[in-house]
């Protein structure tokens, strides 16, 4: 009797043993344990994990798929998660099957505590009317009027001097905190007409632009936990959950102030800003109000900011991109302000000079593909499908598409795809820069949900790059380490840590066709 009871309870056991074994000879993804699935792996590599996915989506040829919970009846739908960075099957669930693939209910929770039904969180008609309705704005010259106005006036007024003074003081400067000040600064004065002032020389705290900080960072684990797990902590109020729900406090609270200010001062100031435009569109309610502007500074702060930080790093570990950079903006200002080099630091760049800057922006899209602000964005097929690759996804399962390693394939890119070579978005003549074939590059997402404010955001870096670049050389700090930080966007873990040096421009202008004489410098 004592024998058969123990076959009894054994054969559940070995039933799920022969399940497990049959299961996971069909993935091809990293090591899959029994009941935790690949989660052992997805802890031990978090710390690096844009790059543990590159390496798994290497050796699987551009897509795996993993179970994330090996427990029978789940495994196929809730626990199956495709992982993939191939140009084909990007563009698949981008474009040609896009209603299959919506962001999906478990990216909605996730993210809905921050973002509500917001343009970056919704699907369906919710997200096609905002979609619509934003796109008529950002085709607007005066939106990019406008861009350009704030990024000029942060610029002269606020990150110049304070370069300046470091650079006379001989003190180091935390880059990525000024450029996500003067991002952020921009984004609300564009975003809803008002200017926090975070990048002011005292470097205030700001309470909103901390607690929004602190918001996303949470959402993010959300997404990477189990959702009963992270369900779990927020009724227990444990760890990140407690300090999400006290940001989301105080965001909300500062937002609804500043619905509340532009509702009341819209016939006074008119309509320069998105919120004023959609306040004037239709009567929304305030939390759909808030909703637009959260999204919208989520959108607009961060990718930039993150962007130009990887690109100073690149430039400064690479100096002949530097020397053809500053060639090209002498070349340009020689053009439109005249020989009295003087005359070229009398305001930043305008549009229409920003937009000579060729090698600049295959300098910065380079940078994208080796460092995208987002590196990697997820979907939930929502009936059974099957990729261009021959890769079978359930309905109700998860895909994961990696931005990050889609840019680090041989087999897109070339031997040298880890290489940062800007020439790679020129054309033969050196001159016209040139986009990179259809989804091999989607650092602005593609399809239906490709990034509306990619010009203005070209606009902002250039501005940004080109002013920092003209009057300074950056050096990083002596043993100052540069890792990436395990969040929604990819930031630097320790900031970016640089000495500010002044420029001698008679280099770049020699290399423009006329050096200035007297070996001008400007700091």
């Amino acid at each position: 009797m004592e024998t058969f009871t123990a076959v009894l309870m054994l054969l559940p056991a070995a039933a799920y043993m022969v399940w497990f074994i049959g299961m996971s000879r069909r993935l091809r993804g990293p090591r899959v344990w029994p009941l935790l699935g690949s989660l052992p792996g997805l802890v031990e590599n978090y710390h690096r994990l844009h790059d543990w996915i590159t390496e798994n989506l290497r050796a699987s040829g551009g897509t795996y798929q993993t179970c994330v919970c090996a427990v029978p009846g789940m495994a196929r739908r809730q626990g199956l998660v495709t992982v993939t960075c191939d140009p084909r099957n990007l563009e698949h669930i981008l474009k040609l099957r896009f209603d299959n693939y919506p962001k999906g209910p478990s990216w909605h929770a996730a993210f809905h505590d921050l973002l509500g039904d917001g343009i970056f969180n919704s699907d369906g008609e919710t997200w096609r009317f905002q979609r619509k309705t934003a796109a008529l704005e950002f085709t607007t010259r005066t939106l990019r009027q406008a861009m350009a106005r704030w990024v000029s006036r942060a610029i002269e007024l606020r990150l110049c001097p304070i370069l300046d003074s470091a650079r006379a003081a001989g003190s180091a400067v935390d880059l990525q905190d000024l450029l996500l000040r003067l991002t952020f600064d921009n984004i609300c004065g564009l975003t809803f007409g008002r200017d926090p002032e975070t990048l002011s020389a005292a470097l205030p705290e700001n309470r909103f632009a901390t607690a929004f900080d602190q918001a996303t960072e949470a959402s993010l684990h959300r997404f990477i936990l189990p959702e009963f797990l992270w369900k779990l902590r927020r009724r227990l109020r444990l760890g990140m959950e407690a300090r999400l729900t006290d940001s989301l406090g105080l965001i909300h609270e500062y937002l609804s102030e500043v619905v509340a200010a532009r509702k009341l001062e819209l016939a006074r100031h008119g309509d320069d800003n998105l919120l004023s435009r959609f306040i004037k569109k239709s009567d929304y309610s305030d939390d759909f109000l808030r909703q637009v502007a959260l999204n919208f500074i989520l959108a607009g702060r961060d990718t930039s900011s993150a962007a130009l930080c990887w690109f100073f790093w690149l430039v400064i570990r690479h100096p002949a991109v530097e020397e053809k950079i500053v060639a090209e903006m002498c070349s340009v200002l020689r053009e439109t302000r005249g020989g009295d080099v003087a005359r070229w630091f009398d305001a930043p760049l305008g549009y229409e000079e920003a937009d000579q800057l060729v090698y600049l922006k295959a300098a910065l899209t380079e940078t994208l593909r080796l460092y995208p602000s987002v590196p990697e964005d997820s979907k939930q097929a929502a009936e059974d499908d099957v990729l261009p690759d021959g890769t079978f996804v359930p309905g109700g399962s998860s895909v994961t598409y990696s931005i990050y390693a889609a840019g680090r394939m041989k087999s897109v890119w070339g031997c040298d795809c880890m290489d940062f070579r800007p020439e790679r978005w020129l054309a033969a003549d050196g001159k016209t820069f040139e986009a990179a074939e259809s989804f091999k590059f989607v650092a602005f997402n593609g399809g239906p949900r490709v990034c509306l404010g990619k010009d203005l955001a070209y606009l902002q870096m250039k501005s940004i790059a080109a002013a920092v670049l003209l009057r300074h050389r950056l050096v990083l700090v002596p043993g100052h380490r540069v890792e990436q930080k395990m969040s929604l966007i990819l930031f630097m873990k320790q900031g970016l840590l640089v000495n500010v040096d002044r420029r001698d421009l008679a280099a770049g202008a020699a290399a423009a066709g006329e050096a200035p004489g007297g070996g001008f410098s400007r700091g």
